[in-house]
This record gives structure tokens, sequence and C-alpha cells, in this order.
């Protein structure tokens, strides 16, 4: 194998014990969960790769930074410690903390859409899909056509395509584009980078139509450092200077700092420069969140993203991060086993109809595959695929997904190589016994997000 592990920059102070089940308690504990990845206990997943998101290890930094969050129900000095490193890094006038991800985007989006709306992104994330939806306006794609081909290895899968972004616009009159969404990296493309070359074009195209550009900002941090890597006028940058440059083109930033700011709990929501705006996003934030300087956090989570907003930047760490990917990739290129490449930043996603050529998308390939990985050793994965993508929401029917995959989504500082040469045996196992493994089908879901509470069962 051509890949070599890079060692980990930091030294192991604590550890938590981890349980191993026999083969059969495994068995058992899926019929349980009714074959939904989500309704296992944690305790009962040897490697948990079920998402990256609030599954990180922190810092002593960051522990230390625990016990000096400031709990003041308004202005806390960890609040503006957070709101300084934010204004530091993003370049952004106002910083709102709120207690993740999606709630940056329930306080903005019904802001931005509505009825007869549309929200246009490089790929929409679920749950960023689902807010768009709630809001009721609809969410339309807008990926690179080398995306859809995971053998292909080309630099930024997952850029917007402006040509087609355009085109959109045109077609369904840009007073009805409510936002545009630029992810980086692209989660649902396979952890994609998304080129700095990329978002200058993209803001250009917002501008000229008078449309809000908003970034997805969650892996932030990874993105910056393909970027550097990939992209000739950005080699001699820092990871932070690219990041401000990046950040500068759009005018709104929701973030998950679940990611890349490497803590349990937390969100941020940037606004460049419009106060109005803001105005809007603090009255939001305070009904359904908290009050402004807390935004659904505690101080000490406050005290810990701001920590870890600076932790995320160190290009050791990065390199390392992104060299597990790579590591795992390699093992998997040795055994033929088919994957978005080139890998991206937070995890690797499997091309599950590669490997299940006979299970048709309404069978859910990549959740086949993610059952079939705690079977086979415990590991708890995802579906990134028609199963997660779920039905369209005007005729109900099962959409077909441009992509099958099974995320290995890895948790930052926390597992070591020789947790990685597991997941890769794992997949090397069920290849070779890849044409017996079923389909499954739903027996129950709900209509929005279904995929984190469905039931389901193989189909014989």
């Amino acid at each position: 194998m051509g890949v070599k592990y890079i060692p980990e920059p930091f030294r192991i102070k604590m550890v938590e014990t981890i349980k191993v089940l026999s083969r059969e308690e495994r068995e058992e504990a899926l019929k349980r969960a009714k074959y939904n990845m989500f309704y296992l206990a944690g305790e009962e997943c040897y490697i948990d790769l079920l998402t990256d998101s609030g599954t990180n290890a922190m810092s002593q930094e960051q522990w230390a930074g625990v016990m000096r969050g400031d709990e003041a129900y308004a202005g806390s000095s960890s609040y503006y410690k957070l709101v300084d490193a934010g204004k530091d890094i993003f370049g952004y006038e106002y910083i709102q903390p709120v207690h993740q991800g999606r709630a940056a985007e329930k306080v903005l989006f019904p802001i931005l859409l509505g009825e007869g709306k549309y929200s246009i992104s490089n790929m929409h994330f679920d749950t960023t899909r689902a807010h768009v939806e709630l809001s009721g306006a609809r969410a339309i794609d807008c990926t690179v056509e080398e995306a859809s081909d995971p053998s292909l290895r080309v630099p930024f899968k997952g850029n917007m395509d402006t040509e087609k972004l355009e085109k959109l616009i045109l077609q369904y009159g840009p007073e009805n584009i409510g936002v545009v969404v630029m992810t980086i990296t692209n989660n649902s493309a396979g952890g994609q980078p998304v080129s700095l070359a990329n978002v200058r074009e993209t803001a250009a195209i917002c501008k000229k139509y008078g449309i809000l550009f908003n970034i997805d900002a969650a892996r932030y941090a990874e993105n910056a450092f393909f970027v550097k890597q990939r992209e000739e006028e950005c080699k001699n940058m820092s990871i932070k200077e690219i990041i401000k440059t990046m950040f500068s083109y759009a005018d709104t930033f929701t973030m998950s700092a679940k990611k890349d700011t490497i803590v349990n709990m937390g969100g941020l929501l940037g606004v460049k420069e419009d106060t109005e705006l803001f105005q809007k996003i603090k009255g939001r934030t305070i009904s359904f969140e908290g009050f402004i300087s807390y935004g659904g956090l505690s101080g000490r989570d406050l005290e810990a993203l701001a920590i870890g907003l600076y932790e995320g930047l160190d290009e050791n760490y990065l390199r390392y991060r992104i060299g597990q990917m790579e590591y795992l990739a390699g093992r998997l290129d040795d055994a033929g086993i088919a994957y978005q490449a080139p890998v991206g930043g937070h995890g690797v996603f499997i091309d599950a109809k590669a490997m299940f050529p006979h299970i048709p998308y309404y069978e859910f390939p990549g959740q086949a595959l993610a059952i079939e990985l705690y079977r086979e050793a415990g590991i708890r994965t995802c579906d990134i695929g028609s199963y997660m993508l779920g039905n369209d929401p005007d005729t109900k029917k099962q959409l077909k997904a441009d992509f099958e995959f099974t995320r290995l989504a890895i948790p930052r500082r926390v597992y070591t190589q020789a947790h990685i040469d597991i997941m890769a045996d794992a997949l090397i196992a069920i290849k070779e016994r890849a044409a017996s493994v079923k389909g499954y089908k739903i027996t129950w879901e709900p209509p929005i997000l279904r995929h984190f509470q469905a039931y389901l069962e193989s189909i014989e």
C-alpha cells in the first residue's frame, strides 16, 4: 500500500473503555433497532462512525476552558471571547451563537424563504433540505457533473455548477430564489471540497441577480486545507487567510460548530454587514434559542467553542486529519473497493451501488451496507443515498439519489490506525459475500427527515 499513516500530532491523556458485542448480540441489537442505525445504543457500537458531528475529542485547553466558562445569562465573557474569535477568523461584523447548525438554519431560513421560493445549493445536506421545505420553499441541488462519477478523481468535486446555477435563476426568476447555499465541504457529495475560484464565481452570479449568498460552513477548515493543497493561487496562504478570503465573498454563514471546531455542542450564524437582517436574526434567536449572548449554549460551551475555532486551523492537525481518510482510502484501493474519490475531508463515502449492483435504489444499498458493517464488526455508519433523500415533498414518491453512499464519518482525535484497519478489514470481508446481501424496505416513516426514525426490514 502506497499511503502511509500520518502519526497523531498529540498524545493520549485519558481513555474511554468501549464494549465489543458478540455477533449474536449484534444481530439482536439490529432487530431491536428495526435496522435503523440511529436506534442502536451508543454502547452497542464498537466503532461509531454514524457522524463526525459532536463526537470529537476536546483538547486539554478546551477542557480547561470548560472550567473557566462564564455562565452569566447576558453578556458573559465567554460570549465576547467567541464573538472576537469569529470576527477574527471569518471577518464578519455579526456573530451569533446557536446550539447547533440546524438551529442556525431554523433561525435564518424562514427570514429568506417561504411558499413559492427556492434555495439552490451545490448540495443541500439533510437538515438543510428539511429546513428549506419546512419554510414552504423547495430545495434544488446544483453540483458539478464530475461529482456523479465516484471513480473520477478531480480536485474539487464539491463545486457549484455555475452555468447551471445561472440557468436555474433565470428559469425560476431571481425574485423567487431566496438564497444560494454553498456547502463546504460538500457533505452529501462525499465530503468533497469547493475551490476558492468557484466561491468567487458563485458570489458574482448572486450579486448580479441580487440574491443572498450563504455558506454552510460546517467543515470550513478541512475545505481550506484542500484549497491550500490543490489551488495554485492559495499555496502560499495560511489556512486562516484562505478562510477569511473565501468568506469575504458571502453575505452570511450558518455553521454546525460540532465538526471543524472540535466541540461536542454548538453552532454559529454570521452576517457580514446587514444590520436589518441581523436584527431579525436576533429576534428569532431570542424566541427559539435563548438570549443572543448564549444562543442555547452554556458559558462553558461558548468557551470551548472559542478555543476550538483556532485549534481547527492548525495545519499539523489538518494534515493528520485528512491523512486518516487517505490511509483508509489507500487500503480500499488495494482491495478494489469503490468510494467517492479522491477521498473527502471528514469521512470515506463507500460506493454501495458498486458494492451491491443487484440492490435497486428503492431497496437502499447504502443502508444495506451500513447494516452489514455493524453485523460484521460492530461499526455504526449511515446511508447517504436514496434512503436519506426520502420522498418528493409534492408527489410523495421515493426520490432517486445521485449517489448511493455509505458514509464512514471519522470523529476528530478519537480513533487510531488500528481502528481504521478494522474498518478496512470489515469492508473487505463484506465485499467477499456481497452477492448474498439483501436490500431493505421501510415499514414506517415520518414525513420529514425519515432516516432518523424510520423502521426497516430485510427483503427476503
